[in-house]
Formats: C-alpha cells, structure tokens, sequence
C-alpha cells in the first residue's frame, strides 16, 4: 500500500511539475509579444530567482550531499558540462518561443529524444531497434509537417524558430546525459546535482545578458539601436530598461521563475524519482500540452490543423521511444 502511495504521489508530482514548464513557455510568450522583453533578460531572471531558491533548499536539506559533491574536483567538470546544457536549454527554449510560439517550441523540443537515441546508438556501437526507429521516423515526420504546415514544396517555420527549436532539442540532450551517464545523479542526488546547475547557469546567463547590453549599446551609437528581432541578444541589459508594468512582473516572477522553473524542476525531478524514468517521460508530454491550451486560450495563438497532426505524432515518438525494450542502459528520454 506504501508503495502505491508513493507511485501515485510521484506521478502527481511529475504530471504538475511537465505542466507547469508549459506555463513558463506561455508566460515567456506573454512577455516577448506583448512588452517586447529579449530572451537573455528573461532567461538571466528566472534562473537568478530559482537558483537562488536551490541554494537556500540545499543549504537546509542537503548540506553534506552539497559538501561531498563540491569535495570531489572528478565531478567539477561534469557539473559544469551538466550546467552548460542546462543552460543551453533555458536560453534556446526562450529564443525558440519568441521565434515561434510556447506549444511549438515545446514541440520541437522533444526532438531531445531523436539526440539521445543517436549518443546511445554510437556509445553501443548498434543500430536502432524497431521500435527506435518508428519513433524516429515519427519525430521527423513530426517536424516536417510543422515546418510545412503539410505543403512539402514551402518552409512555413521561421528558420530562426527551427534553429533554435533544434538546438534547443540538442541542449535538453546534454543534460540528460551527462548526468547519467556521469553517475551525478546517483551519486548526489538530482535535486542537488540540478540546484548547483541552476546556480552556475544563472552567473552564466547574467555573464550572456550584461555582454549583449553591451553590444546593442556598442551598435546604437553607431547604427542605432538594435531590436529583438536583429539581434537576439540586444534590448533589455538593465531591469530599468524593460518596460514592464506591474502585470508583467507578476508573469516573469510567479509564471516564468517560481512556477514554471524552481517549482517545476523540483516537482518533475522529485515525481520521476518515485515513478520511474519510463513513466517520468510519457508525464512529460503535459509541457507541450499545457503550454499549447494555454498559448490558444490566454494569447489567442492560431494552431492550424498541421501543428495538432505534428503534436500528436511527437507525441507518439515519445510513447514510442520510452516503451519498454531491449535497451535497458539507454538514458531516460524525458527533459
């Protein structure tokens, strides 16, 4: 019965936790259409408050996981690898939303899973079993029809939206797989091994937002000021630059960095401990779900019939990849 308890509590916890990163892809959204806030500034935020906020849990919970890890110089440089494509996958996710839109972005995404599957298949030296390689002819298929919005002879997809969606896609790889196969996680703990990520990624993405301040301040007085769409690091260097009222505050703070980044890494990371990897991953579809409802009801985004059929056969590789298999060491495909 405790056993039970424990699945159910963990499959809550990761179910909300997936949801909520899709309501700090909605809330990025909010903030780049309609107060014209840049990526770096919104990136550098939330990974400042909910870094900080890892430290403090650290500190009162984890202090000797925290004192073993930072002990141990043979884990620094996979901490740092780990931060990096944390990092990576914060800063592309806000570029790919204001590309595109939060339910695209996150869709493209879960191309995370194709990267995967192409390490692990080189790391083992074999090809893809069948059920590997249907879901991977789905998450191209996925992608093309997005792109094309079912016309094979046109690219409907912003070039920017489709670079930053797979790099994106790439960045989620790396910090699904340094830790795994570095053994951070089992070592310390996830909660720690990410804390410390969001902590390095936040002096890291502050490092990113002050450099391109700096740089749109170079070229205004030049060639005048640069906007968000010629350069996605210019706008926005300072807090009192950004024209946010009181409405957008409350989406950056609560939306953005306490929901949908401390709070949803926390709880997904937490959920996935108790339920398991395989059923972690399938939970993990309820980002591009949340962030697509929220997308189409708050911000009144159009998906068109081609963005749904893509959704529902991502959605099917995921289903497909993470099915049991015969690939038992094969790293977890969820983000």
């Amino acid at each position: 019965m405790k056993s039970r308890k424990t699945f159910w509590a963990g499959f809550a916890m990761a179910l909300v936790g997936a949801a909520l990163w899709g309501v700090s892809g909605a809330g990025a959204q909010f903030l780049f259409d309609g107060y014209g806030a840049s990526p770096a500034f919104v990136t550098a935020f939330r990974m400042v408050l909910a870094g900080a906020l890892f430290l403090v849990v650290i500190g009162v919970r984890y202090r000797d996981t925290l004192r073993q890890l930072l002990g141990c110089r043979r884990d620094w440089l996979f901490l740092a690898l780990f931060g990096l494509g944390l990092f990576g996958s914060q800063f592309t996710f806000a570029c790919s939303v204001d590309a595109t839109n939060a339910g695209t972005a996150c869709v493209l995404q879960m191309l995370n899973a194709v990267f995967v599957l192409a390490f692990v298949c080189v790391a083992s030296r074999a090809l893809p079993t069948l059920r590997e390689g249907i879901g991977l002819l789905l998450a191209l298929g996925a992608t093309a029809v997005i792109a094309t919005q079912g016309d094979p002879g046109v690219i409907r997809l912003p070039a920017a939206g489709l670079f930053w969606g797979l790099l994106n896609a790439l960045s989620v790889a790396v910090y699904i797989l340094v830790p795994r196969y570095s053994g951070l996680f089992d070592r310390y703990g996830s909660f720690t091994v990410t804390g410390l990520g969001m902590s390095l990624d936040a002096i890291a993405a502050v490092a990113v937002l002050l450099a391109g301040g700096t740089a749109a301040a170079v070229g205004a007085g030049t060639a005048g000021a640069a906007s968000t769409g010629d350069a996605v690091l210019a706008g926005a260097p300072l807090v009192s630059a950004v024209p946010f009222d009181a409405a957008a505050w409350a989406v950056l703070v609560v939306a953005v960095a306490l929901l949908g980044t401390f709070a949803a890494f926390a709880l997904y990371i937490g959920g996935v401990a108790k339920v398991g990897s395989v059923t972690g991953s399938l939970l993990g579809v309820m980002e591009p779900a949340s962030a697509t409802a929220l997308s189409a009801l708050l911000l009144g985004t159009a998906f068109s019939g081609a963005d749904w059929i893509g959704f529902a056969l991502m959605t099917a590789m995921l289903v497909c990849m993470t099915l049991p298999g015969k690939r038992p060491q094969s790293p977890r495909l969820a983000r």
